[in-house]
């Protein structure tokens, strides 16, 4: 049978990024503070409009609702359905009721630790690089003037922190992120909740208030319909952006060869030198990525991918840019 040579899909990067200097295992508290300089180059633009409208025009966000303003004096134009009646009776004069966009809007971070998230063969964990891609997005909504808030969860904890103003919001999500107990034991996650992820979403879902914007970052293994179906019920009044982590090796198995993989507790020999064995991989690879691409397509959503040899920064700015943020 003759195979076909394997097309890389354009979304995911092929340029291979330096990650020197980096803990590939661990995270710390002050790796994470010294991202907030980094972060000011993210091109997120989290609801910072504030345009004085009177009544009758949609927000341009999903879900985003109108604050009342103040009261002025009628102007040709301006839609009778804003008409303060009140104020009008009161001067003799047709007043007309202003509103604006919400100064902000509240920003979501959901963070999967769950086993399969510690797993690398080059550059650092998943999970590594998840947590540097969260941290840079919470410094960025901070230094713009964003609530935080966030999900952190693995199969045995949730963290669950409700949206809060300033640094003290991001410095408390991240504390929590580097002390969750997923990065030290992760021996629980064999008996723990095998629909973790269902269950942070659904948790997720009763949090996010219409108009987040929400950040799911994850390798989206083991979800499941169920769990899908939050992420589009999400998705109908929130902006969603996925980060999808992966490891070349997940992508693609390496030369023919016999290899030896070891997760700190087992070992196992790995032999890729048959052919289909490397197709069938390849394009099971294929098949879980487009599902999420599909799916980003059909529920309004954006995806963005991040390699564990990728510098976070770079592949963030990369997938912003992307879209045009």
């Amino acid at each position: 049978m003759n195979w076909k040579r394997h097309q890389p899909d354009p979304a995911l990067p092929d340029v291979v990024d330096t990650t020197g200097g980096i803990d590939p295992v661990r995270v710390s508290l002050a790796s994470m503070i010294g991202l907030r300089h980094a972060a000011r180059s993210l091109p997120l633009k989290a609801a910072k409009i504030r345009a004085k409208r009177s009544g009758g025009f949609l927000s341009p966000f999903k879900g985003r609702g109108m604050e009342f303003d103040e009261v002025r004096l009628y102007q040709p134009g301006d839609d009778i359905r804003s008409l303060d009646w009140k104020v009008t009776a009161r001067t003799g004069k047709p007043h007309t009721k202003l509103f604006r966009d919400e100064r902000e809007r509240p920003i979501l971070l959901w963070v999967d630790l769950r086993a399969p998230m510690f797993f690398a063969t080059r550059g650092m964990y998943k999970a590594v690089a998840a947590a540097r891609a969260a941290a840079l997005l919470a410094w960025s909504a901070v230094l713009q003037g964003d609530r935080l808030g966030a999900l952190i969860f693995s199969e045995y904890k949730h963290v669950e922190l409700r949206p809060q103003r300033g640094s003290t919001a991001a410095l408390h999500f991240m504390k929590q992120l580097v002390e969750h107990p997923a990065w030290t034991d992760r021996t629980q996650a064999a008996i723990g909740d095998r629909h973790a992820s269902l269950h942070a979403l659904g948790r997720l879902r009763r949090v996010a208030r219409p108009g987040s914007l929400i950040f799911l970052i994850s390798d989206f293994r083991n979800i499941d319909d169920v769990a899908e179906s939050h992420i589009s019920q999400m998705a109908r009044h929130n902006d969603i952006d996925m980060v999808f982590m992966f490891d070349p090796l997940e992508r693609e198995l390496p030369p023919a060869g016999i290899y030896r993989v070891s997760n700190e507790q087992e070992t196992l020999t790995l032999n890729t030198r048959d052919e289909n064995v490397r197709e069938t991989y390849r394009q099971r690879f294929d098949a879980h990525w487009e599902r999420w691409r599909r799916r980003s397509r059909l529920s309004g959503m954006y995806l963005m991918s991040c390699s564990t040899e990728q510098n976070v920064l770079h592949a963030l700015q990369r997938g912003f840019g992307s879209r045009g943020a």
